[in-house]
């Protein structure tokens, strides 16, 4: 990674003076008098002085490119074509894909995972959670405002949180247990002690996490990222440890099974991990929107998608394991 490291200027196009006396221009000629933004616009919150800073960025834009020139960055972000007020309408449309995979992952838990199922309401929860995550991350990429950004990435780092949580739950077996065998009648939990300080560790890791970036006067994006980075690779590891061969694996995977029992689509969790840090690696090989409209964000989003669905048919598989009772 360090070897293909080099030194960026993330929002050079803003701080151009091209752009900044196209900008006075703009801002001068139209927007000291009222000025009538079409209805998309005024319902997505933009102003006048907004419209201004699209207008210019485009235009130079244009310009870069018929002159053969670099396309720059603007405010932190590429130049994207708008589509009825939404900044990045491709981001926006494959957010709404990864809802829409969430919430069939919800329909398929609910149908096919029994009720008394230990797992069941982990599974419920981390769907509802995820689904939250991409409902706001859509907004965001809508409208690139303060509060939209917060809510965007607080409620990636609560989806991110929450997969940690489940899968601690999961591996160590922290769920009500039966005491005969039987998944029909489960008992407290053995290890209360355990989940008690686990959930209270999450919850106030979580809670610090977002007071930290609340009161500071500058968004922490350095931080936030290591934070969720920090999460992320905790559980992928975890689930990889799950998908390892018996010879090397020292989980039981099961509480009823011998310790070596390794079901025969636990392979799919290591899948899971290479396809998601596949996923995630589109965003290192950041380029210009093609078209305007499709950059590498956008394709992050739209691989994430598909690899929903495959990790709901990974959980419900996981739960209809005989080793469960």
């Amino acid at each position: 990674l360090l070897a293909t490291v080099t030194v960026v200027v993330a929002s050079s196009g803003d701080r151009s003076s091209d752009f900044q006396n196209c900008l006075s221009r703009c801002v001068v000629g139209r927007c000291h008098t009222p000025t009538a933004l079409s209805l998309d616009l005024r319902l997505t919150r933009w102003t006048c002085t907004d419209d201004c800073k699209y207008t210019c960025m485009h235009t130079l834009t244009d310009n870069a490119v018929r002159h053969g020139k670099p396309i720059q960055q603007y405010y932190g972000k590429w130049p994207f074509w708008r589509f009825l007020g939404m900044q990045e309408p491709a981001s926006v449309a494959f957010s709404l894909w990864n809802m829409w995979s969430h919430l069939q992952g919800v329909r398929q838990i609910s149908r096919k995972m029994p009720v008394t199922h230990p797992m069941r309401s982990y599974c419920l929860t981390w769907a509802y959670v995820s689904i939250n995550a991409w409902i706001w991350s859509a907004v965001f990429h809508t409208r690139d405002l303060p509060r939209t950004e917060k809510l965007d990435y607080f409620s990636a780092a609560l989806a991110i949180m929450y997969a940690l949580y489940f899968t601690v739950i999961r591996m160590l077996h922290m769920y009500p247990r039966a005491t005969d065998g039987s998944s029909q009648k489960a008992t407290a939990n053995p290890c209360s002690t355990m989940y008690i300080a686990w959930s209270t560790l999450c919850i106030t890791a979580y809670i610090a996490h977002v007071t930290y970036l609340s009161i500071l006067p500058r968004f922490d994006y350095a931080y936030n990222m290591a934070f969720n980075l920090a999460l992320g690779v905790a559980h992928n590891l975890l689930w990889v440890l799950y998908s390892l061969p018996r010879p090397v694996s020292f989980l039981r995977r099961f509480p009823y099974a011998p310790k070596k029992y390794r079901p025969a689509y636990a392979y799919k969790a290591g899948l899971f991990v290479a396809l998601t840090t596949a996923a995630t690696a589109l965003e290192l090989f950041d380029f210009p929107p093609v078209g305007r409209i499709l950059d590498a964000h956008a394709l992050w989003h739209l691989s994430t998608a598909p690899i929903a669905k495959f990790w709901y048919d990974f959980l419900i598989e996981d739960a209809s394991d005989e080793a469960w009772r």
